[in-house]
């Protein structure tokens, strides 16, 4: 029989409805990120810097791209004849066939698939955050500890605790309580959805509870641990880690890449960060073209001004066109004489002559505040916008649009733009 010591469960179902338009046709995971990679990219090359060589991902939402994108597991050198990278979408089974309901659910559901590796650890990771993460030096606390589950936490300030799951340990940093985003925080230390299971307390949790509604990790499985009174740890991490679940927080986790001292550094030789790469041409700048402080993917063609911006594989920018602290994702298409100031442009958008993004007063967006804000203008893929369109900010703007659905060549601040049919 196989045996494997530690294999990983990555979690990649979520919608990230938090995301706008940016995932009405895609799985979170699948977004693009700093230019040429996606955000599941991160937790996969975790995986095999960290030496876990098998992967199970669990996809549900959308999965078509992850599914493309990950294959068999090639640019993780995760393409394997025993382990490797997995996907498991939700399956029909006899009696009934059911989706993933909880992320807990989602590991149950794949009990055989872990049991043919008779792994001695389970790590459960979550696939839509960017950070980089030595899982081994988790693993070796695991077993120093004697622990039959290890949280990774990480210290946040104590005013934002409330937003998380909150751990209070003792001073062996075992987890003497736990509290779901708490009015008034007793500890900072906020769990990160990253857990290391003994394999056979997995196994009897997830079995013990799996006539739960919503199985979940946080809400079922830890307590139930808790209270049989297997040892539970906390292990502090204090690396880079960004839940780029907001817009305004996937903007700003992009802008931190070109700061010229990065916080998170993509070009580390030891720690790199692999993803599955389209053989493309060197990107070409024309001679009027300006470049400051931008990551610019491969293959795309500048003929403008770009500033403080991220860039995608196969871009064109037309001539005489200024891009501001923007990302564009790839193989988008942008004309002559327009003007961007941070948007957030989806993959294969075409953008026609003397459009401008972002322009005029600050208002709130109309149908989602939430969601469209910090001033960003937001279009989703494969969107079209007419030439001469000027629109302004906290906006959104999904599908081929026309002239006809602008007042006046004016989309205005605060308006959400979703041509029927583009949504599904």
């Amino acid at each position: 029989m196989i045996k494997k010591e530690m294999i990983a469960m990555l979690l990649a179902g979520g919608q990230g409805s938090r995301l706008g338009v940016l995932t009405s046709k895609v799985a979170k995971p699948a977004v693009s990120f700093g230019g040429k990679y996606r955000i599941i990219d991160f937790p996969l090359s975790n995986c095999i810097n960290s030496g876990v060589d098998t992967v199970g991902v669990l996809t549900q939402y959308q999965p078509l791209r992850l599914n493309t994108h990950i294959g068999i597991g090639i640019p993780w050198d995760l393409d394997r004849n025993i382990g490797g990278v997995t996907v498991l979408p939700p399956y029909e089974k006899s009696s009934n066939s059911e989706w993933y309901t909880g992320t807990a659910n989602a590991i149950y559901q794949n009990l055989d698939y872990m049991e043919s590796f008779n792994p001695e650890y389970v790590l459960i990771l979550s696939g839509d955050h960017i950070y980089k993460m030595d899982y081994e030096v988790m693993l070796d606390f695991h077993k120093e500890k004697g622990a039959d589950v290890t949280i990774a936490v990480m210290p946040v300030p104590m005013e934002e605790a409330k937003r998380f799951g909150i751990m209070i340990t003792d001073g062996e940093r075992r987890i003497t309580d736990f509290e779901e985003k708490p009015e008034n925080p007793r500890s900072n230390l906020a769990s990160m959805g990253i857990y290391i299971f003994n394999w056979k307390t997995l196994k009897e949790a997830l079995l013990a509870n799996s006539e739960q509604p919503r199985l979940d990790f946080g809400k079922h499985i830890i307590p139930y641990c808790h209270e049989a009174g297997n040892p539970l740890y906390a292990y502090e991490f204090n690396g880079y880690w960004k839940d780029v679940g907001t817009l305004h927080s996937y903007w700003e986790a992009n802008m931190e890449l070109i700061d010229i001292v990065p916080e998170f550094n993509l070009y580390e030789e030891y720690w790199k960060i692999y993803t599955r790469s389209e053989i493309l041409p060197p990107q070409f700048l024309s001679d009027e073209a300006v470049v400051e402080r931008s990551i610019i993917g491969e293959g795309a063609d500048i003929y403008g001004k770009v500033y403080n911006s991220v860039i995608g594989c196969g871009v064109t920018i037309g001539k005489d066109t200024v891009v501001r602290d923007s990302i564009i994702m790839n193989n988008t298409v942008i004309g002559d004489g327009c003007e961007l100031n941070k948007a957030i442009v989806a993959e294969n958008v075409t953008i026609k002559d003397h459009v401008k993004l972002g322009v005029g007063e600050e208002v709130p967006n109309e149908t989602d505040p939430q969601i469209y804000s910090n001033g960003i203008v937001t279009i989703g893929e494969k969107s079209v916008i007419p030439e001469g369109i000027s629109v302004g900010k906290n906006t959104c703007i999904f599908g081929v649009t026309t002239k006809e659905d602008y007042t006046d060549n004016w989309h205005a601040g605060g308006k959400t733009l979703i041509k029927a049919g583009d949504e599904h």
